[in-house]
């Protein structure tokens, strides 16, 4: 059973997928919780407990709520650093991220699935988006390769998965891929005119996590991939009344329940690609950011080093 206080770390063996949810997820149902942690990371606590769980056949996955358990963090507030950090820490080297977004295409309707494969970034700065050149880190300069920004050999991994079990469980609701996310800022939801642009920016779905979420996994050379459910029709839809939370709320509701089932189906097959030495999996990943840290350790403070070593323990060994 879980604990009623978590602990500060993690002392089994690690654990190599980790799950974010978004709005309205905010925890594995039908899974053996065993555990729960909280570790803290040279960037702050994360937005939430990491709850460690045991599927039937015995793979261990790590859990997290992105906007708290009690969704107290607003879209530009998540730890994001923190959040990634600490799944990386305790051995995750694969995220299956969650979150609603809104549908920027008519085919795309409320309760519907997407696969995403890129991304538009529309947020303003606000939120710290690196682990370098930045805080105590502003003297490390970093350049992260993001022209995939999601794992492309996963992507489709996942979205067969997710197709096949959906179909299984429940005809109706359809997965799209090949699509683009355009990260706003938020809090509030889109004007029409915001909307109508998005549209002609090439946008199909719009979201406010995925960055600086997606940037920081590929900088902790951790595979991402983002799996999104449509609440709503963005306020581009003239036919439509413009987003209400209401709304909202009730897709959320069945996207919910019907990422669970999804969860559950992928967790044990991306548990065996990640151990398989065979499979492509986190070949674009791991050791990514080798050449990517311009600067040279030796002119690096050693407590700068170690925070650094946190998400990237072969740093300053090279």
């Amino acid at each position: 059973m879980q604990s009623a206080a978590p602990k500060p770390d993690w002392n089994g063996p690690p654990i190599h997928v980790g799950v974010i949810g978004g709005s309205g997820l905010y925890k594995l149902e039908g899974i053996e919780i065993i555990d729960s942690v909280l570790p803290e990371t040279p960037w702050g606590l994360p937005s939430s407990p990491l709850s460690i769980a045991r599927t039937p056949s015995g793979t261990l996955v790590a859990f997290l709520a992105r906007h708290g358990l009690s969704h107290s963090y607003s879209p530009s507030g998540v730890p994001a650093l923190a959040n990634i950090a600490a799944l990386k820490h305790i051995g995750v080297r694969v995220i299956l991220a969650f979150s609603a977004v809104g549908s920027l295409r008519e085919e795309i309707a409320p309760k519907d699935f997407v696969i995403a494969s890129q991304i538009i970034d529309r947020t303003k700065g606000i939120r710290r988006s690196t682990y370098f050149g930045e805080g105590e880190e502003k003297n490390v300069v970093a350049h992260a390769s993001f022209g995939e920004p999601f794992d492309v050999h996963l992507r489709p991994i996942v979205e067969g998965i997710a197709r096949e079990t959906l179909a299984s469980h429940n005809s109706s609701v359809r997965v799209h891929s090949n699509k683009t996310v355009v990260c706003m800022e938020g809090p509030a939801f889109s004007t029409r005119a915001e909307s109508l642009m998005y549209r002609q920016l090439g946008g199909d779905i719009i979201n406010m996590s995925v960055i600086p979420e997606a940037k920081l996994a590929r900088e902790a050379e951790m595979s991402y991939v983002l799996i999104a459910t449509a609440t709503d029709y963005d306020a581009w839809r003239e036919s439509s009344e413009a987003v209400n939370v209401a709304e909202v709320i009730k897709s959320l509701q069945a996207n919910a329940a019907a990422s669970q089932v999804v969860t559950k189906a992928l967790v044990d097959k991306v548990a065996e690609l990640v151990e398989d030495d065979n499979s492509k999996v986190l070949t674009n990943s791991d050791r990514s950011m080798r050449f990517s840290i311009m600067t040279r350790p030796e002119n690096v403070d050693e407590g700068v080093q170690q925070r650094i070593r946190y998400i990237l323990p072969w740093y300053g060994s090279q």
